[in-house]
């Protein structure tokens, strides 16, 4: 491991804009200049640094709230504390009715509502309790996601909590920035899963880390490639090769980021994420370049992984491993969170639990560390009215990203509509079991429609001469063990007309009947 340059811009990246920009000034340099554009206002910034560099900081301009930035955060293993919460609480209490979070599909949390002026505010109160947003959009990293059990399950592989800060702090040079990994041609996802349940969708990251016995010893298969964008959806392909569960996975994820950062393909923005360059180079060649990065060869990996549970959304009340204690997992409709849901969670952790709250990529949280005593009083909280122990089958299952009220790239309103659909579908119907249904605004799919029993993807149809709101409907897609990607069924459905078609579906595939 004795490589330490930073990529050269090929001649490939003239053709690309973004490529320019990122050669005529790094993202990270705006760090220094956030007194500035405070001072000066949002207006006055200049567009690219505005628009494209601020992502960086995980400052996102939005064209439909303009003057109101989205703040991403960086948030490993979805694990909060009580100081955080309430620091969230205080930021969105400034905004008022403008002020919201998402709880996000990787299990991190969009603060809405930001103003510029307030950012260098804003990241001094980061620096008080321990957060950062650093490196959390475009072309970096994003949130390491891992198990949101992780040191509470008595049936986990790995406690993978300390592996996932240890390559977030790789990564983000401990939040202050890395400039090591702040140009890869795309954006890049890892995933490090210590349970039996594929709890972290690890088919759907560039990287991920699942659990593994080879010879006897336990340690992690990887796979690479996975990825969903607007041109193409891939599954991710195992490497062949086994880790140890220790330092070792810092060092692989260290340099799987090298070669994909020296040797990505970066003229064309929609062929440019790392199973691109495993397509062009071929799966033996990648992990060959891996090897000479390490300079040592890995281990083969192991012939099955340790992935032999359905996938749990850890929703209600469950025993962890410490004797006497529960964690309580509460459902967030479509993620949604406002300024006094910051405050009372926190309280209700320090109150019951140990002062923490972890969050899923199903939107949801949980609070553990709750003492056997303390769950009768806990479960009758005004909090747990809204946030439900409890859900409706659908309700349950359900998962939307942000759409059209904040994100520009939205084609449809998705969290709003989908809440109100999902309800109309549970007083029609008596539903069996579960059933994942994943709204996404634009084929960029942060919904994930494409993992959901049935996802639902943004569009615009045609309809008696007139331009509407629809969708594209994916049937078929698993998660957990065997997991798979669904199928595109349906496309062109307009959302007035969905909601018979839902319903219909849910009675043919799903077992539901009528009320």
């Amino acid at each position: 491991m004795t490589q330490t340059t930073f990529p050269q811009l090929t001649q490939q990246t003239t053709q690309n804009k973004f490529e320019r920009f990122k050669a005529e000034k790094d993202g990270l340099a705006v760090k220094a200049e956030l007194g500035h554009f405070a001072q000066i206002g949002w207006e006055a910034i200049d567009p690219t640094d505005r628009e494209q560099r601020l992502k960086w900081l995980g400052i996102f301009f939005r064209p439909v709230t303009p003057g109101q930035f989205m703040l991403r955060m960086r948030t490993p293993s979805g694990i909060l504390t009580s100081p955080q919460l309430r620091t969230f609480g205080e930021i969105l209490q400034r905004y008022g009715e403008d002020g919201s979070a998402d709880i996000t599909t990787r299990q991190n949390i969009q603060l809405r509502g930001i103003r510029i002026e307030d950012i260098p505010d804003i990241f001094q109160r980061f620096d008080r309790v321990g957060l950062t947003s650093i490196q959390s959009g475009m072309d970096n990293v994003r949130n390491i996601t891992g198990s949101p059990v992780a040191g509470l399950d008595a049936d986990e592989l790995i406690d993978t909590r300390s592996l996932i800060q240890q390559v977030q702090d790789m990564v983000t040079n401990h939040g202050q920035g890395n400039p090591e990994f702040s140009n890869l041609p795309r954006k890049f996802n890892i995933a490090i899963e210590g349970g039996r349940d594929n709890s972290v969708h690890a088919e759907i990251n560039d990287v991920a880390f699942v659990p593994a016995y080879r010879e006897g010893i336990l340690g992690f298969n990887i796979l690479v490639g996975g990825f969903f964008s607007a041109k193409r959806c891939a599954a991710a392909i195992p490497l062949n090769a086994w880790v140890y569960p220790d330092q070792e996975v810092v060092e692989v994820c260290r340099a799987i980021l090298s070669v994909y950062r020296d040797h990505g393909l970066r003229a064309n923005r929609q062929k440019a994420r790392l199973m691109w360059l495993i397509d062009e180079w071929g799966i033996d060649r990648f992990r060959a370049e891996v090897e000479a990065w390490l300079q040592r060869p890995l281990l083969s990996a192991a012939p099955q992984d340790a992935i032999d549970w359905e996938k749990r959304d850890h929703i209600g009340v469950h025993r962890q491993k410490q004797p006497g204690f529960f964690y309580v997992g509460l459902h967030v409709p479509v993620g949604r969170l406002d300024a006094a849901a910051f405050f009372e969670l926190a309280r209700l952790a320090e109150v019951y639990g140990s002062g923490e709250v972890r969050l899923t990529v199903e939107q949801n949280l949980i609070i553990p560390n709750i003492p056997e005593a303390g769950l009768p009083v806990f479960l009758q909280e005004p909090l747990l009215q809204r946030f439900s122990v409890e859900p409706d089958p659908l309700t349950r299952r359900l998962v939307s990203c942000t759409g059209a009220q904040f994100c520009n790239f939205a084609l449809i309103e998705t969290k709003n509509r989908a809440l109100a659909m999902i309800r109309a579908l549970e007083a029609e119907l008596n539903i069996p079991q579960g059933v994942r249904i994943h709204w996404t605004g634009c084929p960029n799919s942060c919904g994930q429609p494409q993992v959901a029993d049935i996802g639902l993807m943004g569009t615009k149809v045609r309809k008696n001469g007139q331009t509407l709101e629809g969708v594209d409907i994916y049937l078929g897609g698993k998660v957990g063990k065997d997991a798979q990607l669904g199928e595109l069924v349906m496309k062109g459905i307009a959302c007035e007309d969905l909601q018979p078609i839902l319903r219909s579906l849910l009675i043919e595939h799903f077992g539901a009947t009528p009320r």
